[in-house]
C-alpha cells in the first residue's frame, strides 16, 4: 500500500499552496479567534479531504485553477467545524493528541468557533461567485445534519435496520467525501455527468471509510486483538453489530441487547458482546459490505482517463480501507 505522500505526489505543490491559501482563509481581525484558527490550523490532520478535491481536479484537468483551491477551503473549513462541534457535543477534550476548542476554551466559544467556521465557508462561495460549489457544500450541510439527527432517534430505540444504518452513514460522512469529489469536478470544468460521477464515486468511497472506522471497535486495525468497544459504550449500532443482532437466535439476541443497554460500560460485559459479534459473522459481513463499495468507487474511476490524478484516487480509496487507524 502506498504511504500518504506517494498518493499525493501529482499534487504536491498544490496541497503545499494550499496550506497559506488555507490559512489566510481562516485569518480574523479578532484576536482571541486568530489564535484559535492559528491553534487549529497547528493540529491538521491527514487532510485527505481536499486531497480528493486536489486529485479529483487533476484527473480531470491537468491544470488546477482557483477554483479548487476554493473548494478544498470550503470542504476544510466545513469539515474542521463539525469536528470543533462534535467535541463540545461529545464533551470530548482531546483530537489527535491535542487539547480540543472546547477543553481550552470552554464549550460556548468552541460553539462560537465552529459557526465561525461554516460561515467562512461558506462566504468564501460567494465572495469568488462560485455558486455551484456553494450549492454542492450546502447540501453536504443539510445531509450531515440531518444524518446526525437521524442516528440520534434510531439508537435511542435501538432498532437501527442495514437499510438505516447506510442512510446514517451515507449522510453522516459519505457526503462530505462526495461533496469533496464532486466539488473538485466542477472546480475543474468537468461535465455534468462526469460531476456526477464524481459525486457516486465519493460517496462509495465514504460508505466504505465509515464501515472501515467501525470496525476499528472490534480490533481491526493498528490494535488487532484489542478491540476498543467505544461504539457499544456509546450505544452506537453500527453494522457489524447490525448483522450479528439479524442473524442470532433469540436467546442470544436479547442477550446482546441487554448488553448493550445496561451493561455497555462494564469492560467484561463488552468485551463478551464483541467475542459474540465476531462469532456471528459481523465483522466478516462488514469486511465484505466495505469491499463491495470499495470496488463500486474503482469502478466508476475505470471510466475516467488514466492519468497520475486517476491513479492516486485508486491509491488513496485502497488507502481508506487498509489505513491501521
Amino acid at each position: 500500500m502506498q504511504t500518504l505522500t506517494e498518493i499525493q505526489a501529482p499534487i504536491a505543490s498544490e496541497m503545499q499552496r494550499f496550506e497559506d491559501y488555507f490559512r489566510e482563509q481562516m485569518r480574523s481581525k479578532n484576536m482571541l479567534l486568530d489564535k484559535i484558527t492559528h491553534y487549529i490550523i497547528k493540529r491538521k490532520g491527514k487532510q485527505m479531504r481536499p486531497m480528493f478535491v486536489f486529485l479529483t481536479s487533476k484527473m480531470i484537468s491537468s491544470e488546477i485553477r482557483p477554483s479548487t483551491y476554493t473548494a478544498a477551503s470550503m470542504i476544510e473549513l466545513l469539515h474542521t467545524a463539525t469536528l470543533v462541534h462534535d467535541d463540545v457535543v461529545d464533551d470530548a477534550h482531546t483530537r489527535r493528541g491535542f487539547f480540543s476548542i472546547n477543553a481550552l476554551w470552554k464549550n460556548k466559544i468552541a460553539v462560537l468557533v465552529g459557526d465561525y467556521l461554516l460561515s467562512r465557508g461558506l462566504l468564501i462561495s460567494v465572495e469568488k461567485n462560485e455558486f455551484d460549489l456553494l450549492r454542492i457544500l450546502s447540501v453536504a450541510v443539510k445531509e450531515m445534519s440531518e444524518g446526525e439527527l437521524l442516528q440520534q432517534e434510531k439508537s435511542r430505540l435501538l432498532n437501527i435496520t442495514e437499510e438505516d444504518y447506510y442512510n446514517i452513514i451515507r449522510q453522516k460522512t459519505a457526503s462530505l467525501i462526495a461533496a469533496c469529489c464532486e466539488s473538485g469536478a466542477v472546480a475543474a470544468g468537468a461535465l455534468p455527468e462526469e460531476s456526477q460521477k464524481m459525486r457516486e464515486f465519493g460517496t462509495c468511497v465514504g460508505l466504505a471509510f465509515q464501515i472501515k472506522d467501525d470496525l476499528f471497535d472490534y480490533g481491526l486495525g493498528s490494535g488487532i486483538g484489542k478491540p476498543t468497544g467505544i461504539d457499544i459504550q456509546e450505544k452506537k449500532m453500527t453494522l457489524p453489530l447490525i448483522y450479528s443482532l439479524n442473524n442470532a437466535s433469540r436467546e442470544n439476541r436479547r442477550k446482546m441487547i441487554n448488553i448493550v443497554k445496561r451493561y455497555n460500560t462494564d469492560s467484561a460485559k463488552v468485551k463478551e458482546l464483541v467475542n459474540m459479534v465476531i462469532e456471528h459473522g459481523g465483522v466478516d459481513y462488514a469486511v465484505k459490505k466495505m469491499n463491495e463499495f470499495r470496488d463500486n468507487a474503482l469502478e466508476i474511476l475505470s471510466t475516467f482517463t488514466d492519468n497520475p490524478g486517476r491513479q492516486s484516487l485508486q491509491a488513496l480509496v485502497e488507502f481508506t480501507i487498509s489505513r491501521s487507524k
